[in-house]
């Protein structure tokens, strides 16, 4: 499952780093929204909604849904500017139906409300269908949707005076915190991109970013299979202090794609795919191998001495150890004439972790 960036013939410059304030303001309020994501941050946000005053709680709840399950296309900026203020000037220049169709796809959780379908703002069958959408979502969605389709103007008002107050309240001492970091990091991936070209600063961006062989596209690995182009406009990659382990993607029609990573912490671990994930998954879902790998838990063993303790045929048991060792599970070692199979301990120990990492990204 992955995202396919169309990138063939793109000028090197239209593939740019630069740090956004609105973007990780944005990162840092989906922590407050879901700091179960962030258990290394849960403290802090504990912190912040304790000291945060009533109004701005309430505001930040009453729109939660635009950064809480993805982020709100608007919010992840494919221009960063060097404040929030000139971001949150430029998100005000984005016409109503543009914003609200951005606003009701990350409210309603859903990709149904697509940009050219029916502007709810005018098509009264978009507008029932959006409303519906939102109803599914709880009490608060359908009342901010509906306050949207009302009013776009007073809602985007309400929601930048939010974003605002954010930034006095605790954003801006967040951000002064981790612009070193960000510094640091972008100052790494242009001078990779310089030099070394888009692929070698791909590769620094995430184990889940990759150049494709033939050049001409990004690849990220994400739950949707999606496809989008760059063409025209460029491909803009925001480093996140607070984003991880989160991998967010702009990539709907008539938006610019935008890719906000999490800036790595020293020595992290390499992502395993989802696909290497789902591989996994699937080599444990039959209960032959299961008993395989309870034997192997035990220590090395040969195919015959598989086959033995389990009454099975050594062809049979070829088969399983065949799909256990392409999910990255086992490890084949000859000894004189014998090949001993190990089992990947650590590997499948992590494979929760991996799973939830896979998932969140």
């Amino acid at each position: 499952m992955t995202l396919r960036i169309d990138i063939g013939g793109l000028p090197s410059g239209r593939l740019r780093f630069a740090a956004s304030p609105l973007a990780e303001l944005t990162a840092v309020l989906h922590v407050l929204a879901e700091p179960g994501h962030h258990p290394h941050l849960a403290g802090w946000a504990g912190e912040v909604w304790a000291g945060m005053p009533q109004g701005l709680a309430e505001g930040l709840r009453e729109a939660d849904f635009l950064w809480r399950s993805s982020q709100a296309d608007f919010l992840i900026p494919a221009r960063p500017r060097p404040t929030l203020a000139e971001e949150l000037d430029d998100v005000d220049r984005i016409d109503d139906e543009k914003y609200v169709t951005a606003a009701l796809v990350t409210t309603c959780g859903s990709n149904r409300v697509r940009f050219g379908a029916p502007s709810p703002l005018t098509d009264p069958a978009a507008r029932e269908r959006a409303l519906d959408l939102a109803q599914a979502r709880g009490v608060r969605q359908e009342a901010f949707a509906a306050r949207l389709l009302a009013d776009p103007a007073a809602v985007r008002a309400r929601v930048r005076d939010t974003l605002e107050q954010c930034a006095e309240a605790f954003f801006g001492t967040a951000w002064a915190d981790v612009a070193v970091r960000l510094a640091t990091d972008l100052r790494v991936k242009n001078d990779l991109l310089r030099r070394h070209g888009t692929g070698a600063a791909l590769a620094a961006v995430s184990g889940a970013v990759s150049l494709a062989p033939d050049g001409g596209h990004i690849v990220v690995d994400k739950l949707p299979d999606k496809a989008t182009t760059a063409q025209g406009t460029g491909v803009t990659f925001i480093p996140s202090v607070f984003g991880g382990p989160h991998l967010a993607v702009v990539h709907a029609p008539g938006w610019q794609p935008v890719v906000q990573y999490p800036v790595a912490e020293p020595d992290p671990p390499e992502p395993v795919s989802l696909e290497t994930v789902t591989l996994r998954l699937e080599a444990l879902s039959h209960p032959v191998r299961l008993r395989l790998l309870r034997t192997l838990a035990r220590g090395p063993h040969t195919t015959r001495e598989l086959a033995h303790a389990w009454e099975l045929s050594p062809p049979e048991v070829s088969r399983h150890l065949a799909v256990l060792r392409r999910a990255g599970l086992l490890t084949a070692r000859r000894r004189g004439r014998y090949v001993r199979y190990t089992l990947n301990l650590p590997d499948l120990t992590a494979l929760g972790a991996d799973l939830l990492a896979a998932v969140l990204r």
